[in-house]
């Protein structure tokens, strides 16, 4: 029986991103029925790893096989899938390979939406080349040219989730998701990320933040929320509200 439910795709450049910076709307969608399925284009082994690399004796593939445990370990928790394409990080480097990987990977998913990071980020050249790397693939999937043998994908519209610094990242949030229904799994998931422990307070106020936002725009009674810009012009067939 082929698997007819709603489809979604988030482009993560490292094995942790999706969890901070999108992991609420993972598992909202997949409590909802939707097959989410995650990419990573890295492990964060070089430059997201620092607490793994104090200990004594490690090395590049241990380093490796922890992270990929926490983030197999927070995507199941998230109710989604995930995989790896292990193209390093600090450097990032995408070569066409990746992209057409990425654009069998839309083909084959055909996703009602994609999350993906800022198109800016001065603190991290990693974040913006996911994102140009997964909109770039987004354009090849669909080409007509490219594999034609393989039916093309449509617009499915892009999101961008919310950077570390998000002014000097020239972002913006457009889109507020309430998160509050699923805000203990994505505690759960962020917290399998131990080597970035660090981070879980600072994202715990990210959500109240933008929850406290969210209700300030809207008649919703919101504790968490996460927050995303557009890519491109919302298209509607119904109504506006």
């Amino acid at each position: 029986m082929s698997d007819t439910r709603k489809t979604a795709l988030v482009v993560s450049a490292h094995s942790a991103d999706f969890v901070w910076r999108a992991g609420g709307a993972i598992a909202l969608h997949a409590s909802k029925g939707w097959h989410v399925h995650i990419v990573c284009l890295s492990f964060g082994e070089r430059g997201e790893s620092a607490k793994l690399w104090k200990k004594p004796g490690m090395t590049l593939e241990q380093v490796k096989k922890d992270r990929q445990r926490e983030a197999e370990e927070a995507a199941s928790i998230l109710g989604a899938t995930v995989e790896f394409l292990d193209i390093g990080d600090y450097p990032m480097r995408a070569d066409l390979d990746v992209v057409f990987k990425l654009a069998e990977i839309y083909r084959k998913l055909r996703p009602a939406f994609v999350l993906s990071h800022s198109l800016k980020d001065p603190y991290n050249f990693d974040h913006p080349l996911a994102t140009h790397v997964a909109q770039e693939a987004r354009v090849v999937a669909q080409a007509h040219g490219h594999e034609p043998q393989v039916p093309v994908i449509g617009a499915p519209p892009v999101f961008l989730f919310e950077p570390h610094q998000p002014e000097q990242c020239e972002w913006k949030p457009e889109l507020f998701l309430d998160i509050t229904p699923v805000w203990e799994k994505k505690k759960a998931a962020f917290e399998t990320m131990q080597a970035q422990e660090h981070l879980w307070e600072y994202y715990t106020r990210v959500g109240l933040q933008r929850g406290a936002q969210a209700s300030r725009n809207s008649d919703f009674k919101i504790t968490y929320a996460e927050a995303f810009q557009r890519v491109f012009p919302h298209v509607t067939q119904d109504t506006l509200a």
